[in-house]
């Protein structure tokens, strides 16, 4: 893998090995779904793999490669870089992880179909309620993509919100256990009410902060109203398919065809395939996993990468 300096042009494909793009497709596809922080690992895949420069891209003919194009309100634009065109890199290889979820999930997803020709009425209500646990992210995401991209996409808020959602995970297992029948609760994620689905969706919006974890909040938000922890789980990774697959088009629209050029099209098909085998392993590792034992432990998990990212920002390797 290269590292381009300043002046470098950049041919498609030489700033990423095939290595690179299955470790991104590995980091991506496991960490999307669990209560992790798919971003706390990115930032750390990155910075071992060298995807972290900050110098302007040109392509074959010397023309910039742009992130954001100049225009009349920022005249100078973003141009594109290493650090931007792997960030838009694993936005994209997200499709590889929402198709695992709709192949495990197609049953639901076909129940949904049937309810909107009349058939399903459980469908339905899934449906509506996939709807409201996702508009509330999705209107302030569009809305202040740009600022949280400028402001927010820090180590420092990182590890904030990876310690934060920790102690929110605690909090969350401790109530759990103290509500009757809550593990073994058979209530489905179309036996929400509108109200407990909105609410979902308004504790989405904390994911907005980089390194909360979509997956985390909207688990805690299943347990808070009812559901088993593995329905939770399910019920986040359905309300999990429009949001990514709505930041997986944004990204590829705005800033795809530049970053296909920096890292080509072999290399992305390799990042999704790779994040569609982890993920579906993974998602079916966490359903197991959450039934017997809850979020504990990813909490914990969440506290060590907190500290393991603090170190590496203090000791100067990360900045």
């Amino acid at each position: 893998m290269a590292t381009p300096s300043s002046t470098s042009v950049i041919n498609a494909g030489e700033a990423l090995s095939l290595s690179d793009s299955i470790v991104l497709g590995l980091v991506e596809g496991i960490t999307e779904f669990l209560p992790v922080s798919s971003t706390g690992h990115l930032i750390i895949a990155s910075h071992a793999l060298g995807l972290e420069s900050e110098a302007p891209l040109q392509d074959q003919n010397g023309q910039p490669l742009w992130y954001k194009k100049p225009s009349e309100k920022n005249p100078a634009g973003i141009p594109l870089t290493i650090k931007l065109a792997a960030d838009t890199y694993t936005v994209v290889i997200q499709a590889g992880a929402i198709a695992a979820v709709v192949l495990i999930y197609w049953a639901q997803l076909i129940g949904i179909l049937n309810g909107l020709r009349g058939q399903n009425a459980a469908g339905l209500r899934l449906l509506r309620n996939i709807v409201l646990g996702c508009v509330p992210a999705g209107i302030l995401g569009l809305s202040f993509n740009d600022w949280i991209d400028e402001n927010l996409f820090s180590i420092q808020a990182v590890i904030v919100a990876l310690i934060s959602g920790a102690v929110l995970m605690f909090a969350a297992e401790r109530w759990r256990h103290q509500q009757p029948g809550t593990t073994q609760s058979r209530r489905e994620p179309a036996d929400l009410t509108a109200k407990q689905a909105l609410g979902i969706g308004l504790m989405q919006c904390l994911a907005l902060w980089p390194g909360t974890s979509r997956s985390m909040v909207t688990m805690v938000g299943g347990y808070f109203s009812g559901l088993s922890p593995a329905k939770a789980a399910e019920f986040s990774f359905l309300v999990g398919l429009p949001t990514l697959t709505g930041a997986a088009l944004y990204k590829g629209y705005k800033s795809g065809p530049a970053m296909i050029e920096v890292f080509g099209w072999p290399h992305v098909l390799v990042g999704t395939f790779v994040a569609a085998i982890s993920a579906a392993i993974a998602v079916k590792f966490l359903v197991s996993y959450l039934t017997r034992h809850g979020l504990g432990v990813f909490a914990i998990y969440r506290l060590l990468l907190a500290a393991t990212l603090g170190t590496l920002l203090y000791t100067g390797v990360l900045s």
